[in-house]
């Protein structure tokens, strides 16, 4: 399965590229939260009971989620992908899609019967309904009332709605956790958001029922001790993460004009990512590679590719470049 950030895979690709390149495969924010200085202990013991809870207070905080015991942390949400089908009884899973392809992956990996369906209208009689809000590549969105109707739906008949709210931090978007039910999964990623996808960081949101188990599974120390430290900061601060929010929608739409006039018709994204169609999809594919700038490309649909963030002045000027 191919994935963003692979950049040993664009040298390969391209390999008279100049470097550095500039990676605008992944959703990641360009512009990281500043770390704080961190504590040589936080390095050399293991994590305590205490370390924990102050992280998932913090994110308790940062979600909307009244109750700590309800936060899971893990090291990184694609843990939690993998997690989660190992946690159910085998059965029918529903992914709306086309979506992140993971998803769909590790639940058949578990034995389960996977369908990818385009509406939840055909969801059909689905133990599990997996949903991305806002979806990736296209941006797609739910409403939390939508979401919340199906949730009910499926945990009166025991089933499992997860949610995965990976590109939700900032955007307009109503999260689920602020009201967590029987039956509901959410999950939220810290690297994308907070540009720091090496800490490994993610978290499961659900009532304390389906927390606990998600957590025993998980198993002890499962969140390092630095990657504690600099989450708790990060969650802590409100006025970074409205900033950024601010910051990077309007790099959306800066993104978006120089994807228009370079002849693409942009078809959604958040404001970490933007996905558009063009008409020479794979030759501009390889012009941007040729130039050391890497973007995502989609082998189903050749004339779709998904740009993520420039991070600075240097980048949007190359990107421009190659664009007109």
């Amino acid at each position: 399965m191919l994935h963003g950030g692979d950049l040993d895979a664009a040298r390969r690709l391209f390999p008279e590229a100049p470097e550095p390149w500039i990676d605008l495969s992944t959703g990641i924010n360009p512009v990281p939260y500043p770390c704080p200085v961190l504590e040589a202990s936080a390095f050399r013991r293991l994590p305590s009971a205490a370390d924990v809870a102050g992280l998932r207070r913090a994110a308790a905080g940062a979600y909307g989620v009244v109750d700590p015991d309800c936060v899971v942390a893990a090291p990184g949400t694609q843990i939690l992908i993998e997690t989660l089908p190992r946690l159910r009884p085998r059965g029918l899973v529903a992914v709306l899609g086309p979506t992140y392809a993971e998803h769909a992956a590790a639940w058949a990996r578990a034995g389960h019967a996977v369908a990818t369906v385009a509406a939840i209208a055909e969801i059909g009689g689905a133990d599990v309904v997996v949903v991305v809000n806002p979806n990736n590549p296209d941006g797609r969105t739910w409403e939390a009332s939508t979401l919340r109707a199906l949730a009910r739906d499926l945990a009166g008949r025991g089933g499992l709605l997860v949610v995965d709210e990976a590109f939700a931090d900032l955007e307009p978007v109503e999260t689920l956790g602020r009201a967590l039910a029987p039956g509901l999964v959410v999950l939220r990623s810290f690297g994308k958001t907070y540009g720091l996808a090496g800490i490994r960081l993610g978290f499961a949101l659900a009532e304390p029922s389906l927390a606990s188990p998600i957590a025993e599974a998980l198993g002890p120390w499962a969140v390092s001790g630095p990657a504690l430290a600099i989450g708790r900061a990060a969650l802590s601060d409100a006025d970074w993460r409205r900033e950024a929010a601010f910051a990077r929608a309007a790099d959306a739409v800066r993104l978006d004009r120089m994807i228009l006039r370079a002849g693409g018709t942009v078809i959604g994204g958040t404001c970490l990512f933007r996905t558009a169609d063009f008409s020479n999809g794979a030759d501009l594919f390889a012009r941007l590679g040729a130039a050391g700038i890497y973007v995502r490309r989609f082998a189903a649909v050749p004339r779709r590719l998904r740009f993520g963030m420039p991070a600075d002045r240097g980048e949007w000027c190359r990107l421009s470049r190659v664009l007109r």
